[in-house]
């Protein structure tokens, strides 16, 4: 693999002294108060929500991952790629109730739907998650991203990269974190959209490809005998944990709330919508021209994660290839940079100042910032343990959300569909799908102890998109019969937080924030995404 010459090295320092400039620029406006630390004033503008939506979903793990399902056989793991119709639904159906309820966190908006003990849970648990999932993948990912492209080793480059994100996530806050991903965003589209047309050329075009791999390597669509993408749990599935991630999740939806209002908000996710139908072209093909040209003999890599890393560095010319190096930079340091934000905020709004609620202003913002500090330390701590992690990391990463996504997204759904779920409905079902998930992966794990035949065998080796189809479909009616069993929750508490609880003033506000022109562009996204479902199809 060819390693960066100077060119590609004044591109990489072009790029953080750019990154350098905005986080300075950021750290000298005031962060006087939490809202200002942690939603950036709410003065936020569309188009910095949307690209921030964005560069926080595309890190490392979505880089490296995607191109490593196009290299690996993973071709219907693209569907968690083609969900910009689920991030259209923030915009449309979940914002306006999270504006009106006036809300920091989504923990803070169950409490206020339902009661303080679902708070409780979704705060602790959605912290304990990050470290688990995002922040450990993401390291994992940038380490592999760093040590390919900068020739250093994993321990030196994950560890830098962790630190060089905490500095800037702690002394600016989530300003800092909104416009750096802003500027992450442009220079990750354009490097890797250069990487896929090169490589493009490089195979002799998409027929050319097609014909190497074969037409049904490129099938997204497999029976439902398929034991590992049966279609239809894959879709439902997918559709889930899509809810779950882009309507009901801090990591997400906080970068939403930072908008100056419901409007620049929904137009913030159209936005994001757009850009999120850029993943299948920009990261999944480079993972397949990357096989093909292994099958042709042209390019060598060990594992699927490797493919872009690889590819980049051996088709790319020098300097656009420090640029692209920066994207991926860029990708790792903007998802880093949100989950600590999102795990500062979470510890700070509802749990330390939920036991203190006298606290003043300034003395959160430092809370916030030390429980940055803290998180970094412990992102450091994973390194060596995510260092042992194998196979296909986009995959791994897409099956514990699997477990879970399921309650979560069953009480924010209902919770806003349905007035009569009530707030034990809620705590009942947080709590018993929370250990559902986890005793899955336990048993996931400790699978091979058990006796094929029996039920724990069984249930442990279920496919993961089956398994969370009817792990969601307990967990709705779980939510659904202690409602009904339990007393309703009064008018006062539903009121603007239900579908059908809306005042018509409410009502009236939520249809002067968008014209025809959101519309339009909306539609345009779902048609988009079914195409790319339809052109998927092995034929």
């Amino acid at each position: 693999m060819k390693t960066l010459d100077t060119f590609d090295w004044i591109a990489i320092g072009f790029y953080f002294l750019l990154l350098a400039g905005i986080a300075v620029w950021v750290i000298r406006k005031k962060n006087s108060t939490t809202e200002d630390y942690f939603l950036a004033g709410r003065n936020v503008g569309w188009f910095v929500v949307g690209a921030s939506i964005f560069a926080s979903n595309i890190g490392s793990e979505h880089v490296v991952g995607l191109a490593g399902a196009g290299a690996g056989d993973k071709l219907p793991m693209l569907i968690y790629e083609i969900q910009a119709w689920v991030v259209l639904m923030l915009g449309w159906i979940f914002l306006p109730f999270y504006a009106r309820s006036g809300v920091f966190t989504m923990p803070e908006f169950l409490e206020k739907r339902f009661d303080a003990r679902s708070r409780w849970v979704l705060s602790v648990f959605s912290i304990i998650a990050y470290v688990l999932t995002k922040i450990s993948v993401t390291i994992y990912a940038g380490g592999i991203v760093v040590s390919a492209l900068l020739g250093i080793n994993f321990w030196t480059g994950a560890l830098a990269t962790v630190i060089l994100t905490g500095i800037y996530t702690i002394l600016g806050g989530m300003r800092a974190v909104v416009y750096t991903e802003t500027l992450q965003a442009i220079l990750l589209v354009i490097g890797a959209a250069v990487l896929t047309v090169i490589g493009l050329d490089k195979v002799g075009g998409w027929e050319s490809m097609t014909e190497t791999v074969t037409p049904e390597y490129l099938n997204m669509w497999r029976s439902m005998d398929d034991p590992n993408f049966p279609w239809f749990p894959l879709l439902t599935a997918s559709t889930i944990v899509g809810i779950w991630y882009w309507c009901t999740d801090q990591y997400i939806v906080q970068r939403v709330l930072t908008a100056k209002n419901i409007k620049e908000g929904r137009r913030g996710t159209i936005f994001g919508a757009l850009l999120k139908l850029l993943p299948v072209f920009l990261f999944l093909i480079p993972g397949i021209i990357a096989l093909t040209l292994k099958m042709r003999g042209e390019l060598e890599w060990d594992s699927p994660d490797e493919a872009f890393p690889v590819l980049m560095s051996n088709l790319l010319p020098s300097g656009l290839r420090g640029l692209v190096a920066a994207g991926l930079l860029a990708a790792l340091m903007s998802s880093l940079a949100s989950v600590f934000n999102s795990c500062s905020t979470l510890f700070t709004v509802d749990i330390y100042k939920k036991l203190r609620p006298n606290t003043p202003e300034k003395k959160l913002v430092q809370t916030g910032q030390i429980t940055t500090f803290f998180i970094v330390i412990i992102g450091i701590i994973w390194i060596p343990i995510m260092a042992n992690i194998s196979g296909v990391l986009y995959e791994y990463l897409q099956s514990v959300q699997s477990y879970i996504a399921p309650p979560i997204t069953a009480v924010f759904l209902l919770g806003i569909f349905f007035k009569r779920i009530n707030g034990t409905g809620a705590f009942v079902t947080l709590v018993s799908g929370l250990v559902v998930g986890a005793v899955r992966i336990v048993l996931e794990i400790t699978k091979d102890s058990f006796a094929e035949s029996s039920l724990v065998y069984q249930f442990a080796d279920m496919n993961f998109l089956t398994f969370s189809s009817w792990f969601f479909l307990f967990c709705v009616i779980l939510i659904v019969a202690v409602s009904w069993l339990t007393q309703a929750p009064s008018e006062e508490k539903v009121k603007n937080l239900t579908f059908s609880t809306i005042s018509e003033e409410e009502k009236s506000n939520n249809r002067s924030s968008y014209n025809w022109k959101d519309i339009t562009i909306s539609i345009l996204v779902v048609a988009v995404v079914i195409a790319v479902m339809i052109f998927f199809n092995g034929k």
